[in-house]
């Protein structure tokens, strides 16, 4: 009960943060605000929910709480691909210019790669997590070199536009593409939910998980392309958040003590909202759009994961 009264009060939480975005100052624009503050409450929920929903199941996969599918190297590649496409194309380019080809076309190339990755990596049962970290590292550090040096070489005019995508951000959301991954995201979540019993017997360990009945290299496999597809989708509707998947997904370990992996996905779930939605407005009626909401994620979630790091290595 206790665990449904915390869900409550976050649940209410995330309700009165979206009410105070949505109605907070909107003096009577009613038709010309609502519906754009509406398409963005509605990307920061669908970003929300992916990630949180990613990372928690990334998260059980490798037996490890301070791994996210963002640190495997998606967002360079995804940073990568859109320098790469200004670089040889050009800005006015209709995979620049037509959002929805360039939506598609940003899935299609962090999925397949995160697959690769995957087969690459998890062939072998034996290697040590820090191993696959390592690679994920690298593999990033090798994209966001590439793309450093092809945005020196770039025409400082369309710099601009391979800038504007190095950040994420909730501004200039097309609602088409928010429709789109609303599909896409509702599709994957109902399909994936009923595979959270499983979850929690994999949570013990492949021994124990096959012992149990669980078929555990498909559960895996299949968990996998969900999370890369999720991390995909919030990638490209907003662009790259690293560190927020791991600040969620370990307040919920913390905030709810339960093994049920429907509690922790929900409360991540409920917590990503909050967290978006709340710092969205923070950003927009505190700082006046000083700041943007991913680098002060990203400075978090830094801080966080040197934590969760150093408070890993003192309990061994």
């Amino acid at each position: 009960m206790r665990n449904v009264h915390k869900m409550m009060l976050l649940a209410g939480l995330a309700v009165a943060a979206c009410a105070l975005y949505l109605f907070h100052d909107l003096n009577g624009s009613f038709d010309y605000a609502l519906p754009r503050r509406g398409v963005k409450v509605f990307a920061m929920v669908l970003t929300g929910v992916a990630i949180a929903y990613a990372t928690v199941v990334f998260q059980t996969i490798t037996h490890n709480r301070i791994l996210t599918p963002s640190v495997m190297g998606l967002d360079s590649l995804y940073m990568l691909l859109q320098t790469l496409l200004i670089f040889f194309l050009g800005s006015d380019h209709v995979t620049i210019l037509n959002k929805q080809v360039n939506f598609l076309l940003s899935i299609a190339v962090m999925v397949v790669f995160a697959l690769l990755f995957y087969r690459l990596l998890f062939k072998k049962g034996n290697q040590p997590i820090y191993f696959l970290l390592l690679i994920g590292i690298i593999f990033g550090t090798f994209f966001s070199s590439i793309s450093t040096f092809l945005q020196v070489l770039i025409d400082p005019n369309e710099f601009q536009m391979v800038q504007d995508r190095m950040f994420a951000s909730f501004n200039n959301v097309n609602a088409d593409l928010v429709w789109t991954s609303l599909a896409f995201v509702a599709v994957l979540i109902a399909v994936a939910w009923r595979h959270n019993a499983s979850l929690d017997v994999l949570s013990l360990g492949r021994d124990a998980a096959v012992n149990l009945g669980v078929n555990y290299d498909s559960l895996v496999k299949g968990m996998l392309v969900l999370s890369a597809v999720l991390i995909a989708i919030a990638t490209a509707l907003v662009g790259p958040i690293t560190f927020f998947g791991l600040i969620v997904a370990n307040l919920s370990y913390q905030f709810f003590k339960s093994y049920k992996h429907s509690v922790h996905l929900t409360g991540a779930i409920v917590i990503s909202i909050i967290a978006l939605v709340g710092g969205q407005w923070v950003v927009e009626r505190v700082f006046t759009f000083n700041a943007t909401l991913s680098v002060i994620i990203n400075f978090i979630g830094g801080v966080y994961f040197i934590y969760l790091l150093l408070k890993e290595s003192r309990s061994k």
